[in-house]
């Protein structure tokens, strides 16, 4: 299963077996077209993402509400009984792969803290010129 959608909530993060980090959110995407009468329609599907791991790492550092994100993964079906003994069933996306689209911006991990103002912030020097343009706002690759 391959999609690229938006987070429709932040990762939620959890760990199972005392260190393994497990997250999950939903991803919505949408299907853009015209009917006879020439009015857009927009069919927006919702998907369970589950991401183990260094994955899940990755997600809680980085993934925010309305991000956009390519997955790879398998489609998975569980069922388990209520309390009531009522029959349910989840089917997720396990990703196996995920990449962040967007702006760099978009994908942003939280900054660290500030120093104190009695602490020097460390220097190296002139900032080396970048070749590339790598931080030039119109630069909208993810890596």
């Amino acid at each position: 299963m391959i999609l690229v959608g938006h987070l429709g909530r932040d990762p939620e993060i959890r760990q199972v077996n005392g260190d393994v980090k497990v997250a999950s959110f939903s991803l919505a995407t949408t299907e853009s077209y015209k009917n006879r009468d020439g009015l857009r329609v927009d069919n927006t599907e919702w998907h369970n993402i589950v991401l183990w791991r260094g994955l899940a790492e990755v997600a809680e550092r980085y993934l925010r509400k309305g991000n956009l994100v390519y997955i790879e993964g398998k489609i998975k079906t569980r069922s388990w009984e209520d309390e009531h003994g009522n029959k349910k069933y989840r089917t997720e996306i396990i990703a196996d792969q995920m990449t962040m689209l967007g702006k760099k911006d978009d994908n942003a991990a939280v900054p660290p803290p500030s120093l104190p103002d009695d602490q020097p912030a460390a220097s190296s020097g002139a900032a080396p010129e970048d070749p590339l343009g790598a931080d030039s706002p119109d630069n909208d690759l993810p890596f």
